[in-house]
């Protein structure tokens, strides 16, 4: 049975559907895999922007966004709670501090130079300290090519990110998937918000916008080829195994959305699939890291959610 009440007329209802039709019927995919459902290559519309895992195109720093007053010492580091990223930590300014997935820890090295070190100015070591619920003994140093002196937290660079225009900002998390905001010990603080218990949650994407994650911070897309009502399945066969189904999830651990927004579908095989909005939801295998959209505008079918339930413009 369809439930016609939930999905269609905007009524907060039951928003299950038990059964759906496959799009097209008995159409047959094949060449169609390539032309609509998009291989698990990096979109061009990713978030890091084209051949750049620093921010590239969506924010190098320059102009009124310049690194300048971003490069002075850290001060006391401080812990700071932000929507949808998690307990950060921030200089004594109030500043959000991040690491780069492309330097190490152990050794301490950074790998960010030249214009991306404009973009993500690196935090002097001279004059850190840190305040209640970050260990001292994790503060260290790194020497960066230039003999200049960094700071480490638990081993892994720290960044201030250029962007980032006043306290409390962190619109350098998730850019290119590999900036991340610090926690306390020194690990990603998106990850230990991931683990708070929501299933599906809104994340702060810097290109575009609010957008919906599940619990690992993954980006969920919908398909221009799929349908809300009646509606219907147009991922079926060789797309799933780039695109696959989103688990439905636990209303109560949803934040960020509104709960008649959340429902779920059982698709062709039987199996129970999340709807946002009644559209079909769907994970990228072309995103290999939390907060990337590789997926959006794929083949200009696939689009990330946003935080109302609606397809995220092409262009953000």
């Amino acid at each position: 049975m369809l439930l016609a009440a939930g999905c269609g007329s905007g009524a907060d209802t039951a928003r299950t559907v038990n059964s759906v039709q496959p799009a097209g019927g008995s159409k047959v995919l094949g060449s169609g895999y390539d032309s609509g459902y998009g291989s698990n290559g990096n979109g061009a519309d990713s978030a890091a922007g084209a051949g750049s895992s620093y921010g590239s195109g969506s924010g190098t720093g320059t102009g009124s966004d310049s690194a300048a007053g971003k490069t002075g010492p850290a001060g006391q580091l401080a812990l700071r709670d932000i929507p949808e990223v998690g307990k950060v930590v921030t200089d004594s300014a109030g500043a959000t501090l991040y690491r780069f997935d492309k330097d190490t820890a152990k050794p301490p090295k950074s790998a960010c130079e030249g214009d991306c070190a404009t973009a993500w100015p690196p935090v002097s070591a001279s004059d850190a300290s840190a305040a209640e619920g970050i260990d001292p003994g994790l503060l260290g140093e790194v020497v960066r090519s230039d003999g200049s002196k960094q700071l480490t937290l638990a081993g892994w660079p720290v960044y201030r990110y250029a962007k980032d225009g006043q306290a409390g900002d962190a619109k350098g998390e998730g850019v290119g998937g590999t900036w991340h905001a610090l926690a306390a010990d020194g690990k990603k603080a998106i990850d230990q918000n991931s683990k708070s218990g929501d299933e599906l949650s809104v994340a702060t994407n810097e290109k575009l916008g609010k957008i919906l994650v599940d619990g690992q911070g993954r980006t969920l897309y919908r398909f221009n080829k799929d349908s809300a009502w009646p509606m219907k399945f147009g991922c079926l066969g060789a797309c799933l195994d780039t695109w696959k189904p989103a688990a439905p999830v636990d209303k109560t651990k949803a934040s960020g959305i509104p709960g008649k927004l959340v429902g779920s579908v059982k698709r062709p095989d039987g199996t129970e699939q999340l709807t946002i909005d009644c559209w079909p939801v769907y994970l990228f295998t072309g995103d290999t890291e939390p907060g990337q959209t590789n997926g959006h505008n794929k083949q200009g079918l696939w689009f990330a959610v946003n935080d109302a339930g609606k397809k995220v413009p092409a262009g953000g």
